[in-house]
């Protein structure tokens, strides 16, 4: 199905086993547990000898489903769901790190994501490198024998940065150091991830792909790049080197951490895939327009969108995005805090709320949110300002969101 569209490989994916009643849309198979005929066939199933669902923390039809349709939607070579986008990330990183080891990160993180970095995992031993992702000569030195893994945003939440991944991907191929990158800003109809050097790519499925804000949900998709025999954790493991990942991640982190998809999320993801690449590019399209048409405006200070002629970043997203189109976040810089409260307080149809990419246009002030609870000298690192607003842009008409805005800035 590789030469047919993105959404025509979504949604002709066949399922793996024919359902018993030839259901079009695949069941949700609410079950803790599954059956099987003698004591020998359970056996080889636990001892992964017999293809089959056991219990559904480990695995489950309708998650594996929903893990086929991402594969076919990404071209990666394996596909694991799990119970939100930090679940993602949380279990890509101990899948590679080790007491001793260390990531080498840009800062301009989404807020979680940064501090499991500084804290969570430096608890355990496990030390984060800060590089500028600008600048190829700062992280080729900030790697070291026991660098586990690169980690970036594909476009930073919100500062609306882009690391040169192919070139990026140059330098980790040299020291064999895996890439892993959170794509959540960008699905998978809209950016390559194996053509850009990424060997692991992270996201939130509660963003474009649950289809409207219906769940929450993350994915970890492997693309298969990587040679795991160059990784001191998993080096020594007994598959072959391209699957060493995914067999450590599958058969140790994620059943020991727990953090499994619901089948009825997986269910409603699903459904949400079909439509991603029709929301995604309407989306997209209106936040370019809004960032664009405010970029004039008296009242704002600066507009952010990365394929802006304005934008530092246009050459690297022309470069990695299609269509033109580098998702549907846009950001204003206000003139002041109490600039942005105002603001906020008068939007009529734009939502005052977090989350990304719901059918729903929301605007939030991150650095008194996302970031409210951090340290003045982290909210410096992290790089995030006082000034700015974040817009997720969702499917109501253009011209509305324009009037919405207009009027707010007063």
């Amino acid at each position: 199905m590789k030469d047919t569209g993105f959404s025509t490989r979504i949604i002709v994916t066949k399922y793996a086993k024919p359902d018993a009643h030839g259901a079009i849309n695949f069941p949700i198979y609410k079950t803790a547990a599954f059956e099987y005929d003698t004591a020998e066939h359970i056996a080889a199933a636990f001892q992964n000898k017999l293809a089959g669902h056991t219990y559904s923390r480990i695995t489950n039809p309708t998650i594996a489903e929903f893990e086929q349709k991402l594969k076919a939607a990404s071209g990666a070579e394996n596909a694991m769901v799990l119970a939100s986008g930090m679940a993602a990330i949380s279990n890509a990183f101990l899948t590679v790190a080790y007491a001793g080891a260390n990531i080498v990160s840009s800062p301009r993180l989404f807020g979680n994501t940064f501090s499991i970095l500084k804290f969570t995992l430096e608890a355990f031993g496990v030390e984060t490198r800060f590089v500028d992702t600008d600048n190829l000569d700062e992280i080729a030195a900030a790697i070291d024998e026991n660098t586990c893994a690169f980690f970036c945003e594909l476009i930073t939440n919100p500062h609306l940065e882009i690391a040169d991944l192919p070139e990026i991907s140059k330098i980790l191929r040299a020291k064999n150091v895996p890439m892993i990158v959170d794509t959540t800003v960008v699905p998978p109809c809209g950016f390559d991830a194996r053509a850009a050097g990424v060997d692991i790519e992270v996201l939130s499925t509660t963003k474009y792909i649950s289809g409207g804000a219906t769940s929450i949900g993350g994915a970890i998709l492997d693309y298969g790049t990587f040679d795991w025999g160059k990784n001191k954790k998993l080096a020594a493991l007994p598959v072959a080197n391209p699957l060493k990942f995914m067999f450590k991640l599958r058969m140790e982190i994620a059943r020991n951490i727990g953090a499994c998809a619901a089948p009825d999320t997986a269910y409603m993801q699903s459904l949400g895939l079909e439509t991603l690449e029709l929301r995604y590019k309407a989306m997209s399209r209106s936040a370019y327009e809004l960032a664009k048409h405010f970029s004039a405006h008296p009242k704002v200070v600066k507009a952010n969108y990365p394929t802006l002629e304005t934008s530092p970043y246009k050459a690297i997203a022309d470069k990695l995005f299609r269509d033109n189109l580098a998702g549907a976040m846009f950001t204003l810089h206000l003139e002041s805090k109490a600039a942005c409260y105002q603001f906020l307080n008068n939007l009529q149809i734009i939502r005052r709320a977090t989350n990304m990419f719901d059918n729903k246009t929301l605007a939030i002030h991150p650095e008194s949110t996302i970031y409210g609870t951090f340290s003045a000298e982290m909210k410096q690192v992290i790089g995030v300002e006082d000034t700015l607003i974040r817009f997720s842009v969702g499917l109501e008409n253009v011209a509305d969101l324009k009037a919405d805005i207009e009027k707010a800035l007063v």
